[in-house]
């Protein structure tokens, strides 16, 4: 396993959440319309510079472009209408964005090395979109946001878990539940 893969997608995460969605520019029609056909016009250069990769790489390559046409597309649609549910859109966008990338960049892993990259990109994908649901309603998606958060890290221990025998894993097993209040 590869550690610094899991900070890196971690800090890609962050970087894309943490950095507060400004107020709209309230785009005008004829801008919104040039807007789309930017977008689309950059998602085929990038995927056409994706031919020079082969294998898993021109696959994340892939769903980078993807990833980078659904964030623009979204972002567009909130400087357009400045509406609150289209800000917490473009965070969606971005976290799910994210852990497509993050999951394909898993590919290049077998057994439970990739099982632990999947869940651990799960994790980040999950932690992401709670904090998205942030600006909907503060009270109830704290409660929602740490509970999925908690989830999504003892999916994450308990994949790790499995690597393990014997009275090893049943001691971590155990560890897991008690540290995330599982029975």
């Amino acid at each position: 396993m590869n550690a610094s893969i899991y900070f890196k997608t971690s800090l890609v995460v962050a970087a894309l959440l943490s950095f507060s969605v400004a107020q709209a520019t309230n785009l005008t029609k004829a801008e919104y319309k040039s807007e789309k056909t930017r977008i689309s016009a950059d998602y085929k250069v990038d995927k056409n510079a994706c031919d020079a990769f082969k294998d898993n790489a021109k696959d994340v390559c892939i769903q980078e472009a993807k990833a980078k046409e659904k964030v623009a597309l979204a972002e567009r649609e909130f400087s357009y209408t400045g509406k609150v549910g289209d800000q917490t859109k473009v965070l969606e966008a971005k976290a799910k964005s994210a852990y497509a990338v993050a999951k394909e960049k898993c590919d290049d892993q077998s057994g439970n090395a990739k099982d632990v990259c999947v869940k651990e990109a799960k994790a980040v994908e999950v932690k992401a979109m709670a904090d998205a649901k942030m600006g909907k309603d503060i009270g109830e998606a704290k409660k929602e946001a740490a509970t999925d958060k908690s989830d999504a890290n003892y999916k994450v221990a308990i994949e790790k878990c499995d690597a393990m025998t014997g009275a090893g894993k049943d001691t971590c097993v155990a560890s897991a539940k008690a540290k995330f209040g599982k029975s």
